[in-house]
């Protein structure tokens, strides 16, 4: 169905990975014998919207231009995938191919080239890789105004789905409580003591100084009142 198509996958070699590039146009180590407005790379499924492409000449230099979906096609031979159902590992047969359009700005050179890829598939897993071939036609200029892409990969692609946090659970709460209860410190330098700290002071000192006073004073009273029933009385002349 395609001219220049190499099947990634076939029927007698399963793969687990998902998603997976299933043929490619031009095909893996093949060689182009003439300039390629863009190139092909069908996959099993629709590459993620932030799926990263990259054509790279054999010195090394960006080619690439912005990517896009194209119109899936079905695959000359299909391309068999493994689902873990209940414990087994279940087959299945992916028999259409979803592309992702790469333009190719200009043909500076002949030798190998290569096309990267990174993206995600729908379960989550990784999908990257590349696609080399080899160009021995016509060697072009860049155009005008042409400006060599230097993206990188988007690092939401990098990033496996088992780091990313529990939605209502922020990060290091579960290390924090593993640690048990925190100490608090004072949030100011001015800080007063605490209210417990001042009545407790104020318990062991002054509560005896008061109940003092009032002891001296009646039992000044009782003294006196002894002594003067003692006195006896002045007799009348």
């Amino acid at each position: 169905m395609f001219g220049l198509v190499a099947t990634i996958g076939v029927v007698a070699q399963p793969a687990a990975a998902h998603g997976q590039l299933a043929v490619s146009v031009p095909a893996k180590d093949s060689t182009v014998g003439a300039p390629m407005e863009k190139l092909e790379l069908y996959f099993t499924e629709k590459p993620a919207y932030n799926a990263y492409f990259a054509v790279v000449s054999p010195s090394g230099r960006r080619l690439d231009g912005q990517w896009s979906h194209g119109e899936p096609k079905r695959l000359d031979e299909p391309v068999r995938e493994l689902f873990l159902i209940n414990g087994t590992w279940e087959p299945k047969l992916f028999e259409t191919g979803f592309p992702a359009m790469v333009p190719v700005g200009y043909w500076p050179e002949q030798g190998v080239y290569t096309v990267k890829y990174v993206s995600r598939a729908s379960d989550g897993e990784l999908v990257k890789g590349e696609v080399r071939f080899s160009y021995d036609g016509k060697i072009g200029k860049a155009p005008a105004g042409w400006k060599a892409p230097d993206s990188e990969p988007d690092p939401a692609l990098l990033v496996e789905p088992s780091a990313v946090p529990s939605p209502g659970v922020q990060p290091g709460a579960e290390t924090q409580a593993s640690q048990g209860p925190q100490l608090v410190q004072p949030t100011s330098l001015f800080s007063q003591p605490a209210p417990v700290a001042a009545e407790e002071s104020s318990g062991s000192d002054g509560g005896f100084v008061v109940w003092l006073i009032p002891a001296v004073l009646v039992g000044g009273v009782l003294i006196l009142l002894v002594s003067t029933a003692r006195r006896p009385a002045n007799k009348i002349r």
